[in-house]
């Protein structure tokens, strides 16, 4: 029985996408942890850095900012390689058959919290850049959020909004801090 080309072709692209998907699903996978290298910062050591001297040939000091564009998304990497890892020690325990059912659950429930503070956390920030600030970045750490705000002037009735803004998202109960980092 002879095969047309079309036929011949349409199986060998078929056997093809079993044979990759196969090997997709069976190889480890990557770890995307040492894509980049990013040193922790301390909050205070973060506005000590954001200025370096450049000295130039006529012996002027230049000032020069480092982007604090960078700086916020290191730390939102931080974030989100911490949360990663403890997204992965959750999926290890509800993958677990021999830890308990509740356990199991109680994994899987910490797992929809730390997705669900994520994107509120998303949320904010969004939120916090329609009203004009040029970056912001959110930190919910467990009864805890900071708020850091670039802004080229601030006020406390701006912190207050924010604030609220904060409590209207992730609940009344949460202390709330906003700190406002000047543009350069």
């Amino acid at each position: 029985m002879l095969l047309k080309k079309q036929t011949v072709w349409l199986l060998t692209m078929l056997s093809l996408v079993v044979v990759l998907s196969v090997y997709y699903i069976t190889s480890p996978e990557p770890n995307q942890g040492n894509l980049a290298t990013v040193e922790e910062q301390e909050e205070n050591a973060v506005n000590e850095e954001a200025m370096e001297e450049v000295k130039s040939e006529d012996g002027e000091t230049i000032i020069s900012g480092v982007a604090s564009d960078e700086q916020f998304e290191a730390l939102r990497l931080d974030l989100e390689d911490a949360r990663s890892e403890m997204k992965e020690e959750y999926q290890e325990i509800v993958a677990s058959t021999d830890l308990p059912v509740e356990q199991r659950n109680d994994a899987y429930e910490k797992m929809k919290e730390l997705d669900n503070v994520s994107q509120k956390e998303g949320t904010l920030e969004t939120l916090i850049k329609t009203m004009g600030y040029d970056d912001a970045l959110v930190r919910a750490d467990g009864d805890k959020v900071r708020v850091t705000v670039k802004a080229k002037e601030h006020s406390a009735a701006e912190a207050n909004e924010i604030i609220q803004m904060v409590r209207n998202e992730l609940g009344s109960l949460q202390a709330v801090a906003v700190t406002f980092q000047p543009e350069k």
